[in-house]
Parts: C-alpha cells; sequence; structure tokens
C-alpha cells in the first residue's frame, strides 16, 4: 500500500433513539493509500454509508480519529473543514434525489465551485465544461436541466459535480446500484478510467462483490458496524478468511450455468443495532460459531502478509 491519504482509528457513531443507544458503527480502523481503490461492502444496515460519511463529517462521529493527509479531521473548526472539503467528495448513490430539478446543470456543477469562492463565474462554467467532458456528457448540458437526462446521464452528472473541485479523494456511495445493468459497467468503466488517469484515491461502497472484485484494490467487508475482513482484492476472493465473507462471495452469481459453488445461506436477518449479539456479533448468524464466540469480541488480527479478520477460530485461515 502506498502512503495513506485516509487513516481511520476506533471510529463509532451511536444514535440515542426513543431513550435507546443504537450502535452503528464501533471500533473502525483502516487506511487508505494515496492513489488506491478500496472497497467496502456488507449486507444493508451494516454502516457501509454511515462510514463514507462520517470520515468526511457529512455526519460527525461519537468518537475515534479521522486522519487526512495528517490532518485531524475531527478536530477541525467548520470553516476550518469547508476549506478541506475541495480535496475530498462524495457521489451519492441516487441520481434521481441527489441533483435538484431547480436548478441547471451548470449550476448544480458550479455551485461548490462559488460557496469556495474559486474563480468568476466564466472561470467557474470552464470548469463545469471540463467536467462534463471528462464523463463524456455535452457541453450544452448546462443549461438544461436533471429531467431531461437518463438515470446514467444523471450519474455522471453527480461524478461531474464531484469532480469540478478537483478533489483527490472520493466516496462514492454505491454509485451504479439504482441503475440498469446494460448502465452499470458503464458508469463503473467511467470511475475506473478517472480514478486511473487523475490519480483519485477512492473509498468505493457497494453490496455487489462482483463490481467491487472489478474495480477494487483492497476490500473491507463489514457487519453490524465492525469490520470482520481486509485484503487485498485478488486474496480475499480467492482465499476468504471470515465465514460471512465466505457467505457473501458463495451468492455471487456465476456466468457458466453450469458451473457448481458451495451456496452458503445465511439464516435470519442481521441483528437490529439496539439489541446487538454479545462478542462476536457475527455469531448468531455464522456456521462456524462456538460457545466462546459469545462471550469474546474478536479483535482485528493479521493472518496473512496483509490479510485481516475478525474471528477466534485459527482452523478457518
Amino acid at each position: 500500500m502506498n502512503e495513506p491519504l485516509l487513516s481511520v482509528r476506533g471510529l463509532a457513531k451511536h444514535y440515542i433513539s426513543r431513550g435507546t443507544k443504537l450502535t452503528i458503527l464501533q471500533d473502525i480502523s483502516f487506511d487508505i493509500g494515496k492513489g488506491e481503490v478500496v472497497g467496502l461492502v456488507g449486507e444493508s444496515g451494516s454502516g457501509k454509508t454511515t462510514i463514507g460519511r462520517s470520515v468526511l463529517r457529512l455526519v460527525e462521529p461519537s468518537s475515534g480519529s479521522v486522519r487526512f493527509d495528517g490532518t485531524e479531521l475531527t478536530a477541525l473548526t467548520a470553516s476550518a473543514m469547508r476549506r478541506a472539503r475541495p480535496r475530498m467528495q462524495y457521489i451519492f448513490q441516487d441520481p434521481y434525489a441527489s441533483l435538484s430539478p431547480r436548478m441547471t446543470i451548470g449550476e448544480i456543477l458550479t455551485e461548490g465551485l462559488t460557496i469556495q469562492g474559486i474563480g468568476k463565474r466564466e472561470e467557474r462554467l470552464d470548469r463545469a465544461r471540463s467536467a462534463l467532458e471528462q464523463v463524456d456528457l455535452p457541453a450544452d448540458a448546462l443549461n438544461r436541466y436533471a429531467h431531461e437526462f437518463s438515470g446514467g446521464q444523471r450519474q455522471r452528472i453527480g461524478i461531474a459535480r464531484a469532480l469540478t473541485l478537483s478533489p483527490e479523494f472520493i466516496v462514492a456511495d454505491e454509485p451504479v446500484s439504482a441503475l440498469d445493468v446494460s448502465i452499470q459497467a458503464q458508469v463503473i468503466n467511467l470511475l475506473r478510467d478517472l480514478q486511473q488517469r487523475l490519480g483519485l484515491t477512492m473509498l468505493f461502497i457497494s453490496h455487489d462483490l462482483a463490481v467491487v472484485e472489478y474495480i477494487c484494490d483492497r476490500v473491507i467487508v463489514l457487519y453490524l458496524g465492525r469490520i470482520m475482513e481486509i485484503g487485498a482484492s485478488a486474496d480475499l476472493y480467492a482465499r476468504p478468511k471470515h465465514p460471512y465473507t465466505r457467505a457473501l462471495l458463495s451468492a455471487i452469481p456465476s456466468p457458466d450455468p453450469d458451473a457448481r459453488r458451495n451456496r452458503q445461506i445465511l439464516q435470519g436477518d442481521i441483528p437490529s443495532p439496539a439489541n446487538p449479539p454479545s462478542g462476536c456479533v457475527f455469531r448468531t448468524r455464522c456456521p462456524k460459531a462456538l460457545d466462546a464466540c459469545a462471550r469474546t469480541v474478536p479483535e482485528l488480527r493479521e493472518v496473512a502478509p496483509g490479510h485481516f479478520k475478525a474471528c477466534i477460530r485459527d482452523d478457518l485461515d
């Protein structure tokens, strides 16, 4: 891994709802190297989006450290955080809800530049045109409205909005999950091309493990607000160490209809964050659980070079 651009240590997020404490994230720690794409995967309700928003302080962490290029983001004042934001941008999941229907595309793309006081009007429009060109949309889109574009085109506009501020780091939050399958590949290829061409560092959030395998250098597997496994993409997909990762990978559809896959079906639903299981949070659905799993919170430990898992069992390595 290259020198870390983002370092997260002990990140936690809690909410109080009707007098009940909801633990959304607990003890989240990871690094993302400069120019690296790290995937964040897990079932709905695992806390993926909360991590993405917490590291950019779109939601405030309850505790923990988030260092970006050596600067502790959680210690910044609101004005200092605003000055830091051009370096880190967010691509939202829903291309329909994330673009204002009352603003032209030109207004949407230049809004961040205006807030940051970057350039004069024509300079901002030039940067907006350049961003549209980078996502393969015509410059005349500036004068149109979001409803005039397809879902795939809207997501390209969302990507262009992130690019106008020339960021170094992007959180892509399920950027293709709302799109037709035929359009997903185009947008993923676009993101991959932009990442390589611009040298972007990226946290790529998705529930689609096939997409993550294609675009990501490393993968973080999340379950009920805790990290289960971290590893290089090729290694994790070929040699998963955690029972949860194995279950997720077994569910990836195979293009070969004759291929046999040892499908591991997880029983039940992900538990409520208001009442998480004791010990290992995955134990209530784990086919390999031991009695000790109810008493021990497993530490994330290195079980192979660059490969980490949170499981007390050594016989699964």
